[in-house]
């Protein structure tokens, strides 16, 4: 006999999470144990309820869909999740996975390929939709090409300002973040670039076509 598969719906839209509990819900090898309409929610169900996988959507009011991923991998590690959304966007499957989510799955899948993933998933293997695959293979190809790939889009804005030949002060005042967090940022920056100094980073910058105004 199949194992059951405990089920927590995160997606603001209330009628998605009906439509999922009514193709999932079948008391037999899937059980919806709850609902969550955000992250915060999700992240507080998690421990209450302990489910063995979260289906989450990405596009959430409040705490981002990565940052809830995190603290529900690190307050309940055997607890899987799925990222449930609509797309496939550049960055954004890279982001995810490496919050540490099982699987991500597209809306547009067949029920038997939903049912595959979330199968996948509980038994403790990865399913990525084909489209979040192809992404992900030319991310890495973008990035053994071109070492700014490596960085965040926050990362880069702190690189472009560096290329400028701002401090931290000044580059926590033109992006609204404190001097001890412009300062994680160039140290991650230096880091990830294999650069050994803010000058370094800031040649490697120009070089590049950043700290123009």
């Amino acid at each position: 006999m199949t194992a059951t598969i405990k089920l927590l719906l995160v997606d603001d839209h209330g009628i998605v999470r009906e439509g999922l509990r009514a193709l999932l819900d079948d008391g037999e090898e899937f059980v919806i144990v709850g609902e969550a309409g955000n992250g915060d929610e999700a992240c507080d169900a998690v421990r209450r309820l302990q489910p063995d996988i979260v289906l989450m959507d990405l596009k959430m009011p409040g705490m981002a869909a990565s940052d809830a991923i995190r603290v529900i991998r690190a307050t309940s590690p055997t607890v899987k999740v799925i990222a449930l959304t609509s797309y496939a966007e550049d960055g954004q499957v890279r982001e995810i996975m490496a919050a540490g989510a099982a699987g991500y799955i597209l809306k547009d899948v067949t029920k038997s390929d939903f049912v595959t993933a979330l199968r996948t998933v509980a038994g403790g293997q990865t399913w990525l939709h084909p489209l979040a695959q192809r992404s992900l293979v030319e991310q890495l190809r973008n990035r053994q090409a071109d070492p700014l790939a490596l960085l965040t889009q926050r990362e880069r804005s702190v690189l472009d300002l560096i290329a400028r030949g701002m401090s931290n002060r000044q580059i926590g005042d033109e992006l609204h973040l404190t001097e001890g967090t412009v300062k994680g940022y160039v140290s991650t920056i230096l880091a990830k670039l294999k650069l050994e100094d803010r000058t370094q980073a800031a040649l490697f910058a120009v070089q590049r076509g950043l700290g123009r105004r």
